[in-house]
């Protein structure tokens, strides 16, 4: 850690000096925007509590997307966040860049990278715990969980901004007791409470990534809500893995929270039991399973057309991953395969032990059985017409500044 990290550091933006503000002087996570109804190519910006600054004010000029950013790599990404630091934290800068501040409540948010490909994992124990007994009660974890990060490869283009409608995806499902599928909309329409990591400056084809070395890979981290139409999903995956019951969308938040700014948050990787194996020597570093899991509170909310205050549903949090974010990385180019700068890799459903902790109406509801009840008396066994789901996240630990994610929201239209 370094002086950007200190608790006592304060902004002459004075909203970045609220203790409830996600983005304080400490976080600085970089996202793309524009003035709403401009016309104006969208560019790269800093969030600094309820403002972005234009990265242009400190001379980066990035054009649509954050991949250049993202390609530069760890000395780069240091040397602009401490160039950040001083600009928003010097009184005397206040004249000469306030006029590179835009209130974010008149700004367009956008994809902050144009995402290559997306792998999506399944690096949350209780998630595949929780969904491995509604299928197979005995044998939950199938044999091959202890062993390796699973993950699917999923679809870039349908990745979609926080607040973009979420059209309910039609496809073919079954009944048990039906001879036939049938093709329509889905009716088991669910969310996943997840989080995304960018890749950064990526590996060449054929050239796998050292889990020694996979932290600088990583550009930063956002939340993911990757939808799933459970009952698409059910009669596809027979004998392949997710397909349309996956791809039509997955919402990412707008904003790239670097690693350098959660580098308070670190804590050690999840404890395995006695009876669990150790990671294969390609997947293990000492310093990783020390600190390289990341203690990031997760939260999922649902706000429905008859209850405008959002109810939440679920508090979780990132120390439940099984797997850390270097190990996904290692592993995902552990066969030579080549990560680009952009790329996406979700972390999967992070559930936890508690009931109240369940990252996914499959199980909150137990495959549907017992339906959530909400605030206000209706009753969501999954997704209707109408209801928008929010995702936080929140970094907190005693002697330094918490730090937020945002939301990545979705509504839901037929």
């Amino acid at each position: 850690m370094n002086a950007t990290h200190d608790p006592k550091l304060e902004s002459w933006v004075e909203s970045a000096n609220d203790p409830a503000c996600d983005f304080p002087i400490q976080n600085l996570p970089f996202g793309i925007f524009r003035r709403k109804g401009g016309k104006e190519r969208p560019r790269g910006g800093v969030a600094i509590g309820d403002q972005i600054l234009d990265l242009a004010a400190v001379g980066l000029h990035t054009g649509p997307t954050l991949n250049v950013l993202a390609a530069a790599g760890r000395p780069a990404w240091k040397a602009l966040r401490a160039l950040l630091s001083d600009t928003l934290s010097e009184p005397k800068n206040r004249k000469k860049f306030s006029r590179h501040l835009l209130p974010m409540k008149k700004a367009e948010l956008f994809l902050p990278v144009a995402i290559g490909d997306y792998s999506d994992f399944f690096a949350g124990i209780y998630h595949a715990q929780n969904a491995g007994r509604l299928f197979r009660p005995d044998n939950p974890l199938l044999p091959n969980y202890h062993w390796l990060p699973i993950g699917y490869h999923g679809r870039a283009s349908s990745i979609v901004v926080s607040g973009t409608p979420v059209t309910r995806p039609r496809g073919q499902t079954k009944n048990s007791a039906a001879t036939a599928p049938v093709f329509g909309a889905s009716r088991r329409l669910d969310f996943e409470l997840e989080l995304g990591f960018v890749i950064g400056p990526g590996n060449a084809l054929g050239k796998p990534v050292p889990v020694s070395k996979a932290h600088d890979q990583i550009f930063g981290v956002t939340l993911l809500n990757d939808w799933s139409a459970r009952d698409l999903q059910a009669w596809e995956n027979q004998p392949l893995g997710p397909f349309l019951g996956k791809s039509f969308a997955s919402t990412l938040s707008p904003w790239i929270v670097t690693l350098e700014a959660l580098e308070p948050f670190r804590c050690a990787a999840f404890a395995r039991s006695a009876g669990q194996p150790a990671p294969l020597p390609y997947l293990f570093d000492k310093t990783d399973q020390t600190n390289g899991g990341i203690d990031i509170r997760l939260e999922v909310h649902l706000r429905t057309r008859k209850l405008p205050r959002p109810h939440r549903l679920a508090r979780s949090n990132f120390r439940h991953a099984y797997w850390t974010p270097a190990q996904l990385v290692a592993h995902h180019a552990s066969n030579g395969c080549n990560l680009r700068p952009g790329d996406l890799l979700g972390s999967g459903t992070i559930s936890g032990p508690a009931p109240d902790s369940l990252g996914s109406l499959l199980e909150l509801t137990q495959g549907g059985r017992n339906p959530v009840a909400l605030a206000g008396g209706e009753m969501r066994a999954f997704l209707e017409d109408g209801d928008e789901v929010l995702l936080r996240g929140r970094c907190e630990r005693e002697g330094y500044a918490s730090i937020g994610f945002g939301e990545a929201t979705g509504t839901v239209r037929g």
